[in-house]
């Protein structure tokens, strides 16, 4: 790592190190904290496609994240919605999963291709012989020969488990080379993507914030992924979760990298491009904060609705399942808490939700 200007950075670095630790630890205590997560899982997957100049509505994410989709899902919100995966996958795993040779390879989507040259019944399926139609003299027989292999399996097995030597099978071959229509030959994933993973430890010894500002800085310049662009911001927030300055939650960076201008994020000089990003950090834990004590304030009113409640009562439940989401609607509300389509309604009008689209019909209900 080149030299850092640690006199231009150290006051915005100290204030969101300050404001992460605060977001963290308020979150840790709440009570609203796991709706709070789900809601950010859907904000940070909208604002990767806000950066990318492309539109997608939080409220036809979460409709379509329910499968409820009232008009066909465009390419974005599909895009979206992988964004959304993908933040769900590493917030569900393990802090170290995420960077791992695992985590990567699941978050690329890199699965091994069938074997090609290996043995028959190993990575491939033979096709279905027609019953109706004769097998000739010459012609091998399909079924003959998959039977063979079974039996070749189960004679090594038994082999080995009688501690003879026995010959290995031929190995696999690698993946075949991707389309050069949608991948350029040369953009070497692999080598990029291992060359960043090697600057995690070359910012191992600095402050978390500022490793990630190295990071974010480092996957922006290298552009390890061809149409996964949008994973760098996913992993340096995982990088922050390893190294536990988010303990209970994964950081929804790009909220905050939309509020920077771009001329700022893609600046020619390192050291503007770095306050960038600690500006954009800053700005992201100011807003969940903010919407956590929003979101904590609601449930304190709609819980005041509870009170005079029989105990078996559906309105806790709906609670707790309107602050997870931005939006719910009726039919999202029958299929989480098994009521009819009258008692959704009565619920949201017991509850007092507020009703946002101003439509008659494919009506939504949130906090506002």
């Amino acid at each position: 790592m080149r030299t850092i200007p640690w006199s231009e950075i150290a006051g915005p670095l100290v204030a969101a190190e300050d404001a992460v630790a605060r977001l963290d630890e308020r979150l840790a205590r709440s009570p609203v904290r796991d709706g709070f997560i789900e809601r950010f899982h859907f904000h940070d997957a909208a604002a990767v496609l806000w950066l990318e100049g492309e539109l997608v509505h939080v409220e036809d994410l979460v409709l379509h994240d329910a499968h409820m989709d009232i008009r066909t899902p465009t390419h974005e919100l599909t895009r979206a919605h992988a964004v959304l995966r993908s933040r769900r996958q590493i917030s569900g795993n393990p802090p170290d999963w995420a960077l791992g040779q695992e985590g990567i390879r699941r978050l690329t989507g890199r699965v091994a291709a069938p074997a090609e040259n290996g043995p028959k019944g190993e990575g491939a399926l033979s096709p279905e012989p027609d019953p109706e139609e004769p097998i000739e003299a010459n012609e091998p027989d399909p079924l003959a020969e998959e039977l063979a292999a079974i039996d070749a399996v189960l004679a090594r097995s038994s082999a080995v488990l009688e501690g003879a030597a026995v010959e290995r099978p031929p190995r696999p071959r690698a993946a075949p080379e991707r389309d050069p229509l949608i991948y350029d030959p040369e953009w070497d994933e692999r080598a990029r993507l291992e060359d960043w993973r090697r600057s995690l430890d070359r910012v191992s010894a600095l402050p978390p914030v500022l490793a990630g500002a190295m990071l974010w800085d480092a996957w922006e310049a290298a552009s390890p992924l061809q149409h996964q662009p949008w994973l760098g911001t996913l992993l340096v927030a995982a990088a922050l979760r390893q190294r536990r300055k988010t303990t209970v939650h994964l950081f929804a960076l790009n909220t905050g990298l939309r509020v920077v201008a771009r001329d700022r994020r893609r600046h020619r000089d390192r050291t503007t491009r770095l306050l960038a990003f600690l500006e954009a950090v800053a700005e992201a834990a100011a807003l969940g904060i903010k919407e956590h004590d929003r979101l904590a304030m609601a449930r304190e009113q709609m819980l005041r609705r509870t009170r005079k409640r029989r105990s078996n009562s559906k309105l806790p439940r709906l609670i707790e399942f309107v602050l997870s989401r931005p939006l719910v609607s009726s039919a999202m509300i029958e299929k989480e808490l098994k009521v009819t389509a009258r008692g959704a309604l009565n619920l949201i009008g017991e509850l007092g939700l507020r009703e946002i689209t101003g439509r008659g019909r494919y009506r939504a209900w949130g906090i506002v």
